[in-house]
């Protein structure tokens, strides 16, 4: 299903910021400097692209769709899925908090928000991989063509109204940025 790949590809831009975000996490524990605007730069990644874009095609939409099609919205995978993009969001507050105060030299700062990046990022490749080979897999099955061109057309509004048109690309290049600067 389309809406499902689109998701998944998702994952991967998704698990390459993860990649960036391990790597400026071992220079912050080894007491190097991070320009502070890289920090900001990943965060407004982490709070954009995963949580306003990625998130919301999956908890307005894909969650629903699947909900109204029998699948439990309590007690089963959706409500995992819900309990982990807390769980994120809440990595990302203390990061974010952290983040000035790394950028500033706050070893005890820098501390915290690798701790934090560490935890936000053990999450997401468990979450991901649980989408990707139960979750995604299990609405392949469930859903029917006319749900999914839907879910595909809500999630280009979702791109458009609340990322901006051309954003999705514009945190692809600062991905390769990011990589040259920390690969």
């Amino acid at each position: 299903m389309e809406s499902t790949r689109v998701l998944k590809e998702e994952h991967g831009g998704v698990k390459n910021m993860l990649g960036i975000l391990d790597k400026v996490s071992g220079r912050l524990e080894s007491g190097q400097p991070v320009p502070p605007e890289d920090l900001d730069r990943i965060l407004e990644f982490l709070k954009v692209f995963v949580d306003r874009c990625h998130h919301a095609k999956e908890e307005e939409f894909l969650f629903p769709a699947l909900v109204r099609a029998g699948v439990p919205g309590e007690g089963g995978p959706i409500a995992v899925m819900l309990s982990e993009h807390e769980k994120g969001r809440e990595y990302i507050r203390v990061m974010a908090d952290a983040a000035a105060g790394a950028g500033r030299g706050d070893h005890g700062a820098a501390k915290r928000f690798v701790l934090h990046a560490r935890g936000y990022a053990e999450l997401l490749h468990s979450h991901i991989w649980k989408e990707d080979e139960v979750l995604f897999p299990m609405a392949d099955e469930t859903l029917d063509e006319a749900t999914d061109r839907g879910l595909v057309e809500e999630f280009e509004k979702v791109e458009e109204e609340r990322v901006g048109h051309g954003r999705h690309e514009r945190f692809h290049q600062l991905m390769e940025e990011l990589a040259k600067s920390y690969g």
